[in-house]
């Protein structure tokens, strides 16, 4: 069994080797994916593929504190961070309270933040209260609204060094790692080059420091929509209902259950 990550040996890894990040929302597929991930993020994007939402927003604290105990409890020795929902963190002491909460209410070893130099106060506050945090810059999925919908970052000069600076400020405040979202290639290694922190990118580039991924989507549970940045390793949706429609035909046909399937 694989040696649990720290935040010591996660930063230790920068330009060394690339993390390895994917989300899980249950103790299921958090256990399958505990051999092969350094991270497993409990993200508040199970709020569309887990419960049908059309965004992030409308998924609450006690919902992301339940998620992440099942994780926990199925991948027990892989390092594993709760995003902080939407609304739990819009001031320091409202931002601490809640994710002491996670802290004691599941075995998570980090919380996750959106947001850059808007979020550095805050971020120092946690950190200072041993609250291990990472960031998250670029693309905000909680800020969707806001902006309109969710758009590439870093094509533009000002867009450009606004996130840059975010990372440094974050660092600053005491990150111990960053989630670059939906920029632009040269920009994802911009932003890894310019902290000593590890940089994971979705959307990003190769040239982060990692990787994640939503597992729905790379193991291509989820039709409806295929970000560009993904890449499918499995067509999940398509053996489920393949699987399903011949266990219904063997039902019908009574063909199941077999001998072999009932007790003597």
């Amino acid at each position: 069994m694989p040696k649990k990550e720290t935040i010591t040996s996660l930063q230790q890894a920068k330009g060394k080797r690339k993390i390895v990040m994917i989300t899980a929302y249950d103790a299921l597929f958090a256990s399958l994916f505990s051999e092969s991930a350094d991270i497993i993020l409990v993200g508040d994007s199970l709020n569309m593929s887990f419960n049908g939402k059309a965004d992030t927003l409308s998924v609450t604290l006690d919902q992301m504190i339940y998620h992440t105990q099942a994780v926990c409890n199925g991948a027990p020795n892989t390092f594993v961070v709760c995003d902080m929902p939407f609304g739990s963190t819009n001031t320091k002491e409202e931002a601490l309270a809640n994710a002491v909460k996670v802290f004691q209410q599941t075995g998570a070893d980090a919380v996750k933040i959106e947001g850059g130099c808007n979020r550095a106060e805050l971020i120092k506050h946690l950190t200072d209260n041993a609250i291990a945090v990472m960031g998250h810059i670029g693309l905000l999925p909680q800020s969707v609204r806001s902006e309109g919908g969710y758009k590439v970052k870093g094509r533009d000069e000002n867009s450009f060094e606004q996130i840059i600076e975010d990372a440094k400020a974050i660092e600053e405040a005491g990150a111990f790692a960053i989630v670059v979202e939906g920029v632009t290639p040269n920009l994802g290694a911009m932003v890894t080059q310019s902290v000593n922190i590890p940089v994971i990118g979705i959307g990003a580039g190769k040239l982060t420091d990692g990787q994640v991924l939503v597992w729905s989507d790379m193991l291509g549970f989820f039709e409806e929509f295929k970000p560009k940045f993904v890449k499918r390793y499995l067509e999940g949706a398509k053996l489920v209902k393949e699987a399903v429609k011949n266990y219904k035909q063997e039902v019908e046909s009574g063909v199941f259950p077999a001998q072999e399937h009932t007790y003597k």
